[in-house]
Parts: C-alpha cells; sequence; structure tokens
C-alpha cells in the first residue's frame, strides 16, 4: 500500500517537520500567500532545493530516478504547463472515460490549446497526470478556477481515483467547506512551520 513518509524535511521557508500520508489519506493544506505551500509542494516532487529524507514505501527519493519519483509523486501546479498546438498532443493514452467525468468530449484532443480557458486546462491537466497512475497526489488548488459544478465534478474524480488505485493526496485549498467534504485531516503553514489545525 502506498505511503509517503517525510522525516525532518524542509525547505528554504519552512522548518523541518515529519509527515506520514498512506494509501487513502487526502490531507488538506492551507496558509497565507507566500508562506510556502507551492514551494513545498515542488520539493516533494524534486523540482525544488529541500532537506531531509522522502520515502516512498519503504524507498528513498534519492535511491529513485527523478523522473520515475515525479511520475509516482505527481504534481499538479496552479498554473499548467502546455507546449503543443493541440490538446491530445499532451497526452500519451488518453482516457476518454476520464475525460467525460470531467466533462469533455474525445474531439477536446483535437481543440488548439489556446482556446482553452483557465478551467478547462485545470481539469485537462488533472486528467494528464492521473493518466500516468501516480501513487501520490500533490494537487495545488486544483479547482481554483473552476464554477461550483466542474469543483464537485473534479472532487469527484480525485476521490474516485484514490479508491481504485489506492492513492495519497496533499492538496491545497483555502474553502473550509471544501476541506471537510474531501480532507480527512488539515494543515496549516503559519510562521515557517507545519501544523496540524
Amino acid at each position: 500500500m502506498t505511503r509517503l513518509t517525510l522525516h525532518q524535511f524542509q525547505t528554504d521557508l519552512l522548518q523541518p517537520f515529519d509527515l506520514q500520508l498512506n494509501a487513502g489519506d487526502c490531507f488538506t493544506l492551507s496558509g497565507s500567500s507566500g508562506c510556502g505551500k507551492s514551494m513545498l509542494f515542488r520539493a516533494i516532487a524534486d523540482l525544488d532545493p529541500h532537506q531531509g529524507e522522502m520515502r516512498l514505501d519503504d524507498q528513498l527519493s534519492t535511491q529513485i530516478p527523478a523522473p520515475q519519483w515525479r511520475q509516482q509523486v505527481g504534481l499538479l501546479p496552479a498554473e499548467s504547463g502546455w507546449w503543443a498546438d493541440e490538446v491530445g498532443q499532451h497526452f500519451n493514452n488518453p482516457d476518454l472515460a476520464l475525460l467525460a467525468a470531467l466533462g469533455f468530449a474525445p474531439e477536446v484532443l483535437q481543440w488548439p490549446v489556446d482556446r482553452l480557458s483557465s478551467g478547462e486546462r485545470q481539469r485537462l491537466s488533472l486528467a494528464r497526470l492521473l493518466g500516468n497512475r501516480p501513487k501520490v497526489l500533490l494537487l495545488d488548488e486544483p479547482t481554483a478556477n473552476l464554477d461550483g459544478e466542474n469543483s464537485l465534478r473534479v472532487e469527484q474524480v480525485i476521490t474516485e481515483y484514490q479508491a481504485t488505485h489506492h492513492s495519497a493526496t496533499l492538496w491545497i485549498s483555502h474553502d473550509p467547506v471544501q476541506q471537510r467534504r474531501i480532507g480527512n485531516r488539515h494543515l496549516v503553514i503559519s510562521d515557517g512551520t507545519v501544523r496540524w489545525s
């Protein structure tokens, strides 16, 4: 079963802390703007500098090649990257059922990227991430640009993914109602410390 363990983990903005995230867990995270939430997620994805230990199951991050780590510990950033002209060029093996669950017909794969709204980009980025079958999801405000209906759609897709793939999730959310709806525990970053709320 999936287990992400952080031991004496720290970034430039955060003091050392320990955290264990198990399969089925969805921990939400909040904190004021600039406190280091996104930097923390990038550090856990091994994209930004950090100190301390990270383990996936019983394997240290230093024993896993970075691209392989990032495939298993998948980051959905607040601003997703798009490098080709058409949506379909960003998918290796598009999951049409997943796209449908997120509100898209198969034709979306032929759409030019520049016609996408910010909310459509956000949902398609989630589909792209889940297509890699990560064991751990790092979700940086995945519903920030979405209306109520699409927010609930995304929450349901993630909940079902967790149940099907026995994954674990860290989710940045500033909405207390959403935090209670999706999370089983809540973390807060305050004055450089990560603590339980």
